[in-house]
């Protein structure tokens, strides 16, 4: 968590990828190992992991809700905060704009984390997207979860 809203540092950005003709437990199991080596290098305290629905490409999301699962798996096996979020609320939350494009995406991205470029791949972009998203909304959770009121005084 951020205090008293310090723009949060990035330490690493990127994206893990495997051989696309490799089988399908081949690919998983390589990524199961690229997350325990991030995990041990960075010891996080939550995930931030985006909700998967199935679009046009049924193939291509049941392949990524498959590496989701591992990613959640292994941070809830980890005993890190585990939070997942709707790619409309990523947006929402980063670009004011649920259905903001990649492109508006990488530019909220770059500014809120004040990165002299913008970040690639777009699938980067998203990444730290869902981040900021995490940061903005766990404060909230934590307080929800709690059992702690919040008070909103509008004028």
């Amino acid at each position: 968590m951020l205090d008293g809203g310090a723009t949060p540092k990035v330490v690493a950005l990127g994206v893990l990828r495997t051989p696309p003709n490799d089988p399908l437990p081949a690919r998983l199991a390589a990524l199961m190992v690229d997350f325990e080596s991030l995990f041990d290098e960075f010891e996080p305290d939550a995930v931030a992991v985006e909700q998967v629905f199935f679009q046009a490409n049924t193939r291509t999301a049941m392949g990524v809700a498959q590496a989701s699962g591992l990613a959640l798996a292994l941070a809830h096996r980890r005993g890190c905060r585990v939070r997942q979020y709707t790619p409309t609320h990523v947006k929402e939350t980063v670009a004011g704009w649920g259905r903001a494009d990649k492109s508006q995406v990488q530019r909220m991205v770059q500014s809120r984390l004040g990165l002299a470029t913008l970040p690639s791949p777009a699938d980067a972009a998203d990444a730290a997207a869902l981040a900021l998203c995490h940061l903005a909304c766990e404060p909230l959770e934590i307080r929800l979860a709690d059992g702690r009121s919040t008070r909103v005084v509008t004028g």
